[in-house]
């Protein structure tokens, strides 16, 4: 039973990714990598956005509000490092970087928050 609940939350995570990523290619941006694995964790999307590196995190639940709930002040901090360690393995040391938040709600409607991380 609690494996089945990984797999569909898995599978739940990844469809959420794939039509945040959707959202961003109509505008234009371009994927550079996606579920990036670095030291200190990993980044859901990494998107080319004219001359700005987007970090997303990708945030899924019943409705947008529940979906950004579940950010917390320590995710936000590995994201953050995550995106110094990509930008570094990459040769963007000055890289512009933004950080945005995907919210995706049980109907597969996506709310993006554009530079919504910030470290305390």
């Amino acid at each position: 039973m609690r494996a089945g609940r990984g797999r569909r939350a898995a599978l739940s995570g990844l469809m959420a990714e794939d039509n945040v990523l959707r959202h961003y290619q109509r505008a234009g941006a371009v994927l550079r990598d996606s579920r990036w694995r670095g030291q200190a964790g990993e980044i859901d999307l990494i998107l080319q956005d004219g001359p700005d590196l987007v970090f997303v995190e990708v945030k899924s639940a019943a409705t947008h509000a529940a979906a950004g709930g579940m950010l917390r002040p320590a995710q936000i901090r590995r994201i953050m490092a995550s995106a110094c360690d990509y930008c570094g393995r990459h040769g963007l040391d000055g890289a512009t970087m933004r950080f945005d938040v995907a919210l995706v709600d049980g109907l597969g409607r996506v709310e993006i928050l554009a530079n919504a991380l910030v470290q305390d």
